[in-house]
């Protein structure tokens, strides 16, 4: 049976990555563009630099990965434990740290580029990336494909270190999270030991159905809702999975 997953962040950290992850992920599929869908790429280059300016997300990352090593440090003598795989996530762990220290601020360079930062300015605009509105991008997107891709991949490699720390956190929060069956009437509400920082959904695509989720770390409550509010879906006693994180 296809399932879908929704995820809702009970913090402003959470929050913020998710939706640094979502941007990350525009870029890399992205990344590869020519004059009809280039905007797509700036336009979440422009909006991830945004987030970043607002939000202190290298602190937030180191506490992250400093936490997560704790705790798998404090795993490393229990029996089972597969240490070899704990070993290299400690090494990773301590070779984003390394690379955290040699680095001033998140994107930077990207912040300080005088090509990108033109075309951000004229991408709040409605339409104001025309070629008379930015006459050297004009001329960019008709240079070879391999000189554009080859610019791209300087940029993208700035926000390597960003993308491959934040993926490895998440991943680290999203398996503290065990699905567990529950049934839904009418309303769900939950309470926390306030350490919970994600909540995941997982509930049969066929439903058709998505959840709308209030609260904070201590509790919250979950609401589903159809998509087509003309089907008559009965929203009694339906059957979801809910993670923890």
């Amino acid at each position: 049976m296809n399932k879908i997953v929704f995820e809702h962040p009970l913090n402003e950290k959470i929050r913020a990555w998710l939706r640094i992850e979502f941007l990350l992920k525009q870029l890399n599929m992205h990344c590869r563009f020519d004059q009809n869908n280039a905007l797509l790429f700036f336009h979440a280059l422009s909006e991830l630099l945004e987030i970043i300016e607002r939000n202190d997300v290298k602190s937030d990352l180191i506490k992250e990965i400093e936490s997560q090593k704790q705790k798998l440090l404090s795993w490393i003598n229990i029996d089972g434990v597969d240490k070899e795989l704990l070993n290299n996530i400690l090494i990773k762990l301590d070779s984003f740290l390394t690379k955290f220290s040699e680095t001033p601020r998140l994107g930077q360079f990207l912040k300080d580029d005088r090509f990108i930062t033109a075309i951000r300015q004229r991408l709040m605009i409605p339409g104001g990336c025309c070629s008379f509105d930015l006459p050297f991008f004009h001329l960019w997107l008709k240079q070879p494909q391999a000189i554009r891709n080859q610019q791209v991949h300087s940029w993208l490699q700035h926000l390597s270190l960003l993308d491959e720390s934040l993926t490895t956190c998440l991943q680290l929060i999203r398996q503290l999270g065990e699905f567990k069956r529950f049934i839904y009437n009418n309303n769900f509400s939950q309470d926390t030991t306030g350490d919970v920082n994600l909540i995941r959904i997982r509930i049969p695509l066929d439903k058709n159905v998505y959840p709308q989720v209030s609260g904070h770390m201590s509790r919250y409550n979950i609401r589903f809702l159809p998509l087509d509010t003309n089907e008559g879906i009965n929203l009694d006693s339906i059957e979801f999975e809910l993670a923890c994180c």
